[in-house]
């Protein structure tokens, strides 16, 4: 037993479970924590808005598979790093949200105390995993290793754990925080696995689909693909599980081409949002399907003719495990295919301009580890497709929330988490003054991230689509920009300003030399972009 304060409960929890960082911006409710956090030496990244935090956290998390950890002020901060957790939530990432509450004597009162938010753990639940109050001091040992244990069974995501104000320097006797391991995964079923190797035993033309649930099974799909012959996409999430160098790791124009004549559809860790929802607009005939995923309720939301409830190692071992056995299934011979679809899918990309001149150069600058992170933009969205990725956790998007404004945020917690790798952030104008003030936390802290600020002075996919539906009115979408490199170098940001894509590499390869933050104004006339949608709304062949 030791005598601790609430804040060094939970600080001392933190560190139990091997967090050495913190992303966080203080307030009056969460002084005991953040003095807990100093007293320990933790590394405590602070931001100039609640929603970076969340999302350098998820940045942190998602790079490296570790749990990132941000603490913010309750109700309206809470509510302000609410998109970064549903970003979070979205794209399976163990996320800590740690947060405070009124004073213990006005729980539940409504008498409108300062951030006071009714019932702030039920609105925290509808978007995070799991989320408790610490009342006590004593129970923030257990409290902090169940939100690990919750963050990491399972399908894995974010969680959050409040206390009340006066809790954070309240004094007692506490334990240390007892490690929990995660929940078992469930064993994947012998009769599901042998059913499933039988439809892989019948297929001539099967195509593997991954998502973020497969990263940690990447030796045993690329064995699995390379047994069945089966190219391997993955839209946004699973991408580099199986690299784009390796001629079945196909890009989602490339797998296009093949679709058609698929007969077996394998998700594995994935909601087989691509060929199932409005991405892709037809099944071929007579398709049939298998899920490998640990999540139940995966089942249930998409059904398929062969569903494997396991994690995506065990549940992929076991097939593979099941297909030797019934014959060690030969591959097909359709290596020569897969090559030409890639080919022509490269090619017929090109015609995204300048968005492709642009991600070809980057591909062609950056290290096979270096880390990008996307934004809705119109480069962004062409780099689903048109950017090459080698290595999982190397590409990271918002997934299927779509959060604009995440990327440059979220690019700073991934190159906390990656000191020594390059971290490159693709942002639109719009986007980015989403979080434009964490240039300052960028100085004030080194993070030496380089900022592509893709700039036509507009929301160009909201003005493209509202030229195009609806009779050439435009509202609200174009916009009146600064200066983006004096505004930069008024912050201490390094900045350059790049006007086409022959210009690009020279700029590039300063900024990475450079070493610190560092931003690129890369001017695009506006209405100038090819539409990127072709390829991720492809048409019915």
């Amino acid at each position: 037993m030791t005598s601790q304060t609430g804040g060094e409960a939970i600080v001392s929890g933190l560190v139990a479970h091997g967090v050495d960082t913190v992303f966080g911006l203080p307030g009056a409710q969460v002084y005991g924590l953040f003095d807990a956090f100093q007293q320990a030496q933790l590394n405590v990244i602070g931001a100039r808005h609640e929603q970076a935090c969340g999302y350098m956290a998820f940045g942190y998390a998602r790079s490296s598979g570790r749990p990132g950890v941000f603490s913010v002020v309750p109700g309206p901060g809470v509510l302000n790093a609410g998109a970064a957790l549903l970003t979070a939530f979205g794209c399976n990432e163990p996320v800590l949200c740690l947060t405070g509450q009124v004073p213990t004597d006005y729980l539940g009162k409504g008498r409108g105390h300062l951030h006071e938010m009714p019932d702030q753990l039920a609105t925290l639940r509808t978007f995070v995993k799991w989320a408790e109050r610490i009342e006590y001091p004593a129970s923030a040992p257990t409290a902090v290793s169940r939100a690990f244990q919750e963050m990491l069974s399972g399908r894995r995501g974010p969680v959050a754990l409040e206390m009340p104000w006066d809790v954070f320097t309240q004094r007692a006797e506490t334990r240390s925080s007892e490690l929990l391991d995660p929940f078992p995964a469930p064993e994947p079923d012998p009769d599901r696995v042998k059913a499933a190797a039988a439809l892989i035993a019948a297929s001539k033309t099967p195509m593997i689909f991954v998502g973020s649930g497969a990263i940690d099974a990447r030796e045993e799909v690329l064995e699995l693909a390379e047994l069945i012959d089966a190219p391997v996409v993955a839209f946004r999430s699973g991408r580099g599980i199986v690299s784009n160098a390796h001629e079945l790791g196909l890009t989602i124009a490339a797998a296009y081409r093949m679709w058609p004549t698929t007969d077996l559809m394998i998700g594995i860790g994935t909601r087989m949002e691509l060929p199932t929802t409005f991405r892709w607009p037809f099944q071929p005939q007579g398709i049939r399907s298998i899920r490998i995923d640990i999540d139940p309720a995966e089942m249930r939301r998409l059904s398929s003719d062969v569903a494997v409830v396991s994690d995506a190692r065990s549940g992929t071992g076991a097939l593979l495990a099941a297909l030797r056995k019934a014959g060690n299934r030969k591959t097909n011979g359709r290596r020569a295919a897969i090559r030409e679809a890639s080919a022509a899918a490269l090619e017929e990309i090109q015609k995204v301009q300048p968005q492709m001149a642009y991600l070809n150069v980057l591909r062609e600058v950056l290290p096979h580890n270096a880390i990008v992170t996307d934004e809705l933009s119109q480069v962004g969205f062409a780099s689903w497709y048109g950017f090459q990725v080698y290595e999982p956790r190397t590409f990271i998007t918002s997934g299927y929330q779509g959060t604009l404004g995440s990327g440059f945020p979220t690019a700073l917690g991934a190159k906390v988490a990656h000191p020594d790798k390059p971290v490159v952030a693709i942002t639109g104008d719009g986007g980015f003054m989403f979080g434009v003030q964490e240039l300052a936390t960028a100085v004030q802290y080194d993070i030496g991230v380089v900022t592509l600020v893709f700039n036509n002075n507009a929301y160009g996919n909201v003005r493209r689509d509202q030229l195009q539906l609806f009779d050439g009115r435009v509202v609200a979408a174009d916009l009146v920009n600064p200066d983006f490199v004096k505004l930069a170098e008024s912050f201490g940001v390094a900045a350059s300003r790049v006007t086409s894509p022959d210009h690009f590499r020279p700029a590039l390869e300063k900024a990475l030399a450079h070493g610190g933050p560092y931003l690129i104004d890369i001017e695009v006339p506006r209405d100038s972009e090819v539409s990127p949608w072709a390829f991720i709304h492809p048409a019915k062949p």
